[in-house]
């Protein structure tokens, strides 16, 4: 499957290129990476509709902002070089690092090896750098985990490697149900099972559920994860901004709040099912 990379230049960038991600997500970009001059976004070429974006563009209603944009698309075998001269080791803490295969393995506790190709989650992005840190927080020791909209796999990947025993990684997008099996392997994970399809293919319940995908969604289908989470436990959820909070804690009335933390304007609500 191919993809559209779209290039867009933000001037002011902040607080505009936040807004405009939100805009994309709306129209199904996938993936997005934050660049010093604005945004780069990605979405499959079958359901890219370039109208549906010129509409976001001709309706930006802000006075001292201009956006213009590029677009080009990427074949599949080209994408690791697109990736590969951008992508720098992440370190989350002391403890855990998040690096591509061909960077020096320095050896840390919680050294996870990712190779992403069309796939979100690297670390790089505020909402899975949020996701990981708290994971780091957790004793996940004998846990069944359920990581929604996993991308990568680096959640589940990281959730195996603090002791969780049972793992579903479920991604709706067939790059990211091939990218999770070939990360896991690569970690030496063997307790991943990945799932390619919605919140319709969650059939058992689970200790904690890692969601870190996009506010709309998770309004969407939260009930489905709640009615799936047991008694006493954890619900991580990002992939949102901080003034979006209200509207998430709305959308799970029964959960007490245990966390919640925002970096560069995107937040994490750690949820418990008391």
């Amino acid at each position: 499957m191919n993809y559209i990379e779209v290039k867009f230049q933000i001037n002011p960038v902040l607080p505009y290129r936040e807004v405009l991600t939100v805009y994309l997500a709306d129209i199904d970009f996938e993936s997005f990476v934050e660049e010093e001059d604005g945004l780069t976004a990605y979405i499959q070429k079958d359901v890219w509709d370039e109208n549906r974006m010129e509409l976001i563009i001709e309706n930006w209603n802000v006075e001292d902002c201009n956006v213009s944009y590029q677009w080009k698309e990427i074949e599949q075998q080209n994408w690791n070089a697109e990736w590969e001269s951008q992508f720098e080791p992440i370190e989350v803490s002391p403890e855990c690092r998040v690096c591509a295969p061909f960077h020096e393995q320095l050896g840390v506790p919680f050294e996870l090896i990712i190779e992403p190709k069309m796939s979100f989650g690297t670390g790089h992005h505020a909402t899975t750098h949020l996701m990981l840190a708290e994971m780091l927080t957790m004793d996940l020791s004998g846990k069944k985990v359920l990581d929604m909209g996993s991308g990568t796999g680096v959640l589940a990947i990281l959730a195996e490697k603090k002791g969780a025993v049972e793992l579903d990684a479920i991604d709706i997008d067939e790059w990211a149900f091939e990218n999770c099996n070939e990360n896991a392997l690569r970690n030496g994970c063997s307790k991943i099972q990945s799932i390619q399809g919605g919140a319709e293919t969650i059939t058992q319940s689970y200790d904690v559920i890692l969601a870190n995908i996009n506010r709309n969604i998770l309004t969407r289908d939260g009930a489905i994860y709640w009615s799936h989470l047991n008694s006493g436990g954890h619900l991580l959820l990002s992939g949102f901004y901080e003034q979006d909070v209200p509207i998430l804690t709305n959308a799970f009335p029964e959960a007490a709040v245990i966390k919640q933390v925002v970096k560069d304007g995107w937040c994490m609500l750690h949820l418990l099912k008391s």
